[in-house]
């Protein structure tokens, strides 16, 4: 599972075998599922299990700043989004 960016001290996961649509998981204290919505976003929340509400907010405020990079990785490892 290559970690492709970090937010925070969390690791932001894009699985090589996933589906569609572009999405990663933030994985800390728990594990939480982000679409993209690639190219110009905002990512969404899909689901999580196991963070608090708290740190989903700051995941949910800082995940737009790589939203860029995070497409690119998608892109690279599955094709198109």
């Amino acid at each position: 599972m290559p970690t492709v960016s970090h937010i925070g001290g969390l690791r932001v996961v894009i699985y090589p075998d996933d589906h569609f649509p572009a999405h990663v998981h933030v994985l800390g204290e728990g594990e939480a599922i982000f679409i993209l919505n690639c190219p110009e976003g905002p990512p969404q929340l899909r689901e999580s299990v196991g963070f608090k509400v708290q740190a989903l907010a700051r995941i949910a405020r800082d995940l737009p700043a790589h939203l860029t990079d995070l497409c690119a990785q998608w892109s690279e490892i599955h094709g198109l989004y």
